[in-house]
């Protein structure tokens, strides 16, 4: 026998229940009568159904025939419903959550043939919009629909026909929550047709199909095509700086993940893609919100994409066909957009052909493949365009450029970079440096120094560089780099280069200058060695054009050597560069100097060989420097000269010890040059030259023996000179001098032999006798046993002038001392002298004659007629006077 309070329970349950199923029934019935007509007149849409079935219970419903309209379509206000649904199918709705919280809560719904148009409401002011009631659904099906979405202006916002979409564990995040996706879910599936989406006035956006199959989502015919041209684009959006058309023909994607503010998927292929990008000259407004989503793609593919790039006028600034790019596990979080490449991924390959780049220089790549290890560039061309204004250009062709990476990766949001080898093959070309300076300093603040090439190889290639219109050809260049370490420069900004080793061979390099065209048939270098073969430097004017062309006096160089050395060890990249050569060794050299007097004088003040040594800014030493078997020879000419003096050099051999720029520590700074040669091609000179570039005031010595000259070999440099020729020998000159920035003096003595000297005529050039016989008296034509000393005082240096001139000056002060300048001026004035004496000498004969006449008169007044008998007497004193007249008048006498 049940107990009492079993039998009341199973009584209370069995009328619940039976209120529950009343109430169901009542509800259903009140549903199919009475719902369309509450919703008419209690809300904004109109609603009818064929059938409705409710159960409170489980919170299912189900209806069929559904159809729903606003009852005002033109109110803009709410969303508009026009279309219907086949069928409707919500399981578990929450009933109670609907009435009382205004929420609508289901774990699934299902939409049957759904043919809608939907017309979103006018936007409202978030500050008075009142919150609209959530949805929330877990899971949503659709089958067969056909959705339109219009916004308020009746502009079609979103389409798509024939759609089946099932979405599982659909999540909504909440307005107020930042930094996630609105919309996460576990799985889907969806299908359709003409998918059409516009999100603003600038694009629209179609799909001809989507399928799925497994998680495999496959799109068909994606576009995204501009709704303006561009003009209108830069007029209506002046802040926008680029303006996008995509067309893909099928992309490909798979186990899309959207979790929190994670979008993660896999196998993203993009087949036959084209892409076009219009750029614009504007600045856009600065991104308030960073981006702080993260995208994780396990394998991304672009394959045969086109890709196209126009500048703002509308020409092409980018174009590259046949692009294909697998992408391994790329990453994008907002750490990794700070960096300098703002992705991470673990590898990938990039091909492509045929890329063009056209800035102020057109790049045509043939060919280019490259991942994280390597990259190999073939035919390439670089070709400056019109638009050339100051900037530095290539015009060149490459056949290969490859690299080898050792490291490639993020290293504290820098990028560490480690290269084992970079190939450039068959480089042929010109870069031409530019004009224009840009005052914009470098920003490295990405990179992870040191950067580290370890090798570099150019090969078979012929490079012309030119400055300034002055071309430096190298032809047949091979070169090997060794260990470079790229540093910024903490002062100025700019990189640093150090390099370890390397090796630069060319033949027939060729420097052209303004005046020059400097030639070698060999040139080799390598840290420790140097070696010129056939060194030419030879003018490219005439001497009549180069005086013509140059403003101020200059130095016109015609020079050779075969061959040029040196052995040491130099740094010419780094920081902290510096030249230490043990020996330069110049064979065979021949070079000619000549200047003219004809251009103005330079004012510039001319530097000592000191200063100018200790000018150089880089420690620079050379232990020996040996000038071998060579010939100098210069020339000068003047306005008043006939034709160029000129001193001649052979057999010339110059070592200079200790040539440097007194900034390397521990080396002495003394130079010390000893130069032995044959003057005029006759007569040995020997040479003794010092001077100490740490010495301030510049200070030198310089002394010298010159051995048995014949006169006339002097004659090439003073006859236009001094208009002045001479015979016979000098047998021996020494000079000891020693001077400063402000003069030179010292001891100068001259031993001669049978020396005649012929003064000419400055215009005709033709022996003046008289004045050279008068000349000749006071030359003493032997010295005797002993040579002629003189002291050299007061000689004062024009600082315009060169050491030479100053050199020079001594020379021909202590020749007038000696010899030939003092004793011309004696001549010149003992002559003028003779003349004027002639002259008084006619003179008095004149008057002796007036005298004698006058005498005459007077004899034969007093002689008497009658004295006929003394005829002879009167002829004989006339005859004597006559004698005597004849004697005063002879022209010897001048």
């Amino acid at each position: 026998m049940k107990k009492p309070w079993v039998k009341k329970l199973l009584i209370g349950l069995g009328v619940l229940f039976g209120i529950i199923l009343l109430a169901n029934f009542g509800v259903n019935i009140w549903l199919k009568t009475q719902l369309p007509n509450y919703i008419k007149k209690n809300t904004d849409y109109k609603i009818s159904y064929k059938s409705l079935n409710v159960d409170l219970g489980t919170g299912n419903i189900f209806a069929t025939g559904i159809t729903v309209n606003n009852k005002d379509p033109q109110n803009v206000n709410v969303i508009g419903f026009q279309g219907t649904i086949d069928s409707l199918n919500i399981s578990r709705f929450g009933i109670y959550d609907a009435i009382f919280n205004k929420e609508i809560n289901s774990s699934d719904i299902s939409l049957a043939k759904p043919n809608l148009n939907i017309i979103l409401a006018k936007p409202a002011d978030k500050k008075k919009a009142k919150n609209p009631t959530p949805f929330n659904f877990d899971n949503i099906r659709i089958s067969n629909g056909k959705i339109q979405i219009f916004r308020h202006t009746k502009q079609r916002f979103f389409s798509v026909s024939d759609l089946d979409l099932v979405v599982e564990n659909l999540q909504m995040t909440e307005e107020s929550v930042q930094d996630k996706l609105p919309v996460i879910f576990d799985r889907y599936s969806i299908e359709g047709k003409d998918f059409f989406f516009q999100p603003d006035d600038i694009y629209t956006l179609k799909i001809n199909k989507i399928t799925t199959t497994n998680g495999q989502v496959s799109i068909d015919q994606f576009q995204l095509t501009p709704l303006l041209d561009f003009d209108q684009f830069k007029k209506l959006y002046p802040k926008k700086p680029q303006l996008y058309q995509l067309n893909v023909q099928k992309i490909d994607f798979k186990d899309v993940v959207l979790k929190d503010k994670k979008v993660s998927l896999s196998n993203a292929t993009f087949q036959n893609p084209n892409i076009l990008v219009y750029t614009t000259n504007a600045i856009p407004d600065k991104v308030k919100k960073p981006f702080n989503f993260e995208l994780d793609l396990a394998d991304f593919n672009f394959n045969n994409a086109n890709i196209q790039v126009n500048k703002p006028d509308g020409n092409k600034l980018l174009f590259a066909k046949n692009i294909h790019l697998n992408i391994k596990n790329l990453e994008f979080n907002k750490e990794i957009s700070e960096e300098m490449i703002p992705l991470r991924y673990k590898d990938f390959n990039f091909s492509g052909k045929d890329i063009q780049f056209f800035n102020h220089q057109d790049v045509h790549v043939g060919s280019i493949v490259l991942s994280p290890k390597k990259g190999d560039i073939r035919n390439v061309s670089v070709v400056p365009n019109r638009s050339v204004s100051g900037k530095s250009t290539m015009n060149l062709k490459a056949n290969q450029i490859a690299f080898y990476i050792n490291k490639w990766e993020i290293v504290e949001k820098k990028l560490s970079l480690d290269v084992q080898n970079v190939l450039v093959n068959q480089v042929n070309g010109t870069i031409t440096a530019g004009m224009a300076k840009s005052d914009r300093k470098s920003d490295f603040s990405g990179i992870q120094f040191p950067i580290v090439i370890r090798n570099v190889n150019l090969k078979n290639s012929n490079i012309i560089y030119d400055s300034k219109q002055q071309p430096l050809k190298f032809n047949d260049l091979n070169a090997s780099i060794k260990n470079i370490e790229l540093t910024e420069k903490p002062k100025n900004g700019g990189l640093a280069f150090k390099v370890k080793d390397y090796k630069l061979t060319t033949k027939n390099f060729a420097y052209k200058t303004k005046f020059y065209n400097m030639t070698a048939s060999l040139l080799e270098l390598d840290k420790n060695k140097v070696k010129i073969d056939q060194f030419a430097m030879k003018p490219l004017v005439s001497r009549s054009q180069f005086i013509r062309m140059i403003p101020v006096e200059s130095d016109l160089y015609d020079l050779k050597a075969n061959q040029i050395t040196a052995v040491g060890k130099w740094d010419l990249f780094s920081e902290n560069k510096f030249i230490h050569a043990n020996a330069v060794t110049i064979l065979s050299a021949n070079a000619n100097i000549f200047r003219s007097k004809i251009p103005a004088d330079d004012p510039k003040e001319k530097a000592l060989y000191s200063r100018l040594l200790r000018s150089i800014k880089i420690p620079m030493f050379v232990d020996q420097l040996n000038l071998k078997n060579s010939v100098l020879e210069y020339e000068e000419d003047t306005p008043k000269s006939s034709g160029p003096g000129k001193l001649t050099f052979t057999n010339f051999n110059m070592n200079v010890k200790n040539l440097n720029s007194a900034k390397m520590k521990g080396k002495p700074t003394q130079v010390d040059i000893k130069i032995d040669c044959t003057f005029m091609k006759t007569s040995p000179l020997s040479v003794n030259w010092g001077f100490n570039t740490a010495d301030q005031s510049d200070r030198f010595s310089i002394a010298g023996k010159l051995s048995n000259i014949p006169a006339v070999a002097l004659n090439a440099f003073v006859v236009p000179y001094m208009s002045i020729t001479a015979t016979g020998t000098i047998q021996e000159m020494e000079f000891n001098f020693k001077g400063n920035p402000k003069g030179i003096g010292g001891n100068f003595s001259i031993k001669h032999k049978d020396l005649k000297v012929s003064i000419l005529d400055k215009d005709s050039k033709k022996k003046k006798g008289v004045l050279s016989a008068v000349a000749n008296i006071f030359i003493k034509s032997d010295s005797g046993k002993f040579p002629e000393s003189v002291m050299i005082e007061g000689v004062e240096r024009d600082p315009t002038k060169s050491f030479f001139n100053l050199f020079w000056k001594g020379i021909e002060d202590g020749l007038k001392k000696t010899l030939i300048g003092i004793n011309v001026d004696k001549t010149e004035k003992t002559i003028e002298k003779t003349k004027n004496t002639v002259k008084d000498v006619k003179n008095s004969v004149k008057e002796v004659k007036n005298s004698v006449k006058e005498a005459e008169k007077d004899i034969s007044k007093t002689v008497a007629p009658t004295e006929k008998n003394k005829p002879e007497k009167q002829k004989e004193k006339k005859g004597l006077f006559k004698k005597v007249f004849q004697k005063k008048e002879n022209p010897k006498t001048e």
